[in-house]
């Protein structure tokens, strides 16, 4: 039975701050379109904004369902769980909003990632919680956690910007639904301002 929280207190603020791993899950409001799960990760790219609120950065990758499910509907699930240590699974369900890298507020929270350190980044996911809750996690298998891969930053970091919002164009434009997913046009005019 799932114990369910105010606010994300100091107990939780501290196990979700020490998982090296974390999932989203979205849908569509279509009955049909595909339910996503995304696994995020590298230390740093989270950022307990408050009792009831958090951001994640979202780093490029080869789809941009949870975008484009955000942009539609708004809903989203995040969940930490612990596979070291005593067994927990954390649950914030809520309201998520997509920050642009050309967005006003950008700059103000950027600096909350020392993962942004790194190309990639995509967006900025913040999250207003309704659901807080934690669980037993019984079940959860121990795994050991050796490190991140570096793989996503090596391989944006031998490119410069412009293969960035290429590839955006190319992978992230739309979801696997045909649902709008990352807003190209606004990558491409700041590429063209930062040129000038």
């Amino acid at each position: 039975m799932a114990t369910v929280h105010e606010v994300i207190d100091a107990k939780l603020r501290k196990f979700i701050e020490a998982q090296p791993l974390f999932f989203v899950a979205t849908a569509p409001l279509a009955a049909e379109g595909h339910v996503n799960l995304s696994p995020k990760g590298t230390l740093g790219s989270l950022a307990i904004l408050g009792p009831d609120r958090l951001a994640y950065l979202d780093l490029t990758g080869s789809g941009a369902e949870s975008l484009a499910h955000l942009r539609e509907n708004g809903r989203i699930t995040v969940m930490w769980v612990a596979f070291e240590g005593p067994p927990n699974i954390v649950r914030v369900h809520g309201t998520g909003e997509v920050l642009w890298r050309d967005d006003p507020r950008w700059e103000e929270y950027i600096g909350l990632f020392p993962a942004a350190a790194d190309p990639g980044a995509r967006a900025i996911v913040l999250v207003q919680a309704t659901r807080i809750s934690d669980s037993c996690g019984y079940a959860v298998p121990f795994m050991d956690y050796k490190g991140d891969r570096r793989l996503l930053a090596e391989y944006f970091g031998r490119r410069d910007e412009e293969f960035h919002v290429d590839y955006v164009a190319r992978k992230n434009a739309t979801s696997i639904d045909g649902l709008p997913a990352v807003p190209v046009e606004t990558l491409r005019g700041q590429l063209k301002s930062q040129q000038v």
